[in-house]
C-alpha cells in the first residue's frame, strides 16, 4: 500500500481519538486499533516509514502527532511476530 493512503488512514484513527481528554489514553486507543486491524505488512510500512521519517513527514502527507508519538512509543508492540524489532 502507498505510504500516503497508510498516513491518511492513520491520521483518521489520531482524529478520532484525539478527542480524548487522557492524551495517553488517546494514545494507547490508537496503538490498540492500529494492532487489531491493520494487517502486519501495514504495520511493517508504518514502522519502516517512522524509522527513516522519525519527524511523520511525508511530503504530502505528515502523520498526526498523536499516532507518531503512539506508535514510536509502542514500537515493539506493533511489530508483526517473525520481524525483529529495528
Amino acid at each position: 500500500m502507498e505510504i500516503g493512503n497508510l498516513i491518511r488512514m492513520a491520521n483518521r484513527i489520531g482524529q478520532f481519538f484525539e478527542a480524548m481528554p487522557d492524551r495517553q489514553e488517546a494514545g494507547e486507543g490508537v496503538v490498540n486499533h492500529i494492532h487489531k486491524f491493520w494487517e502486519p505488512r501495514m504495520r511493517n510500512q508504518l514502522l519502516d516509514f517512522l524509522a527513516g521519517q522519525p519527524d511523520g513527514d511525508a511530503g504530502q502527507e505528515t502523520l498526526h502527532p498523536l499516532v507518531r508519538e503512539a506508535v514510536q512509543q509502542n514500537r515493539d508492540r506493533l511489530t508483526p511476530a517473525g520481524r525483529k524489532p529495528d
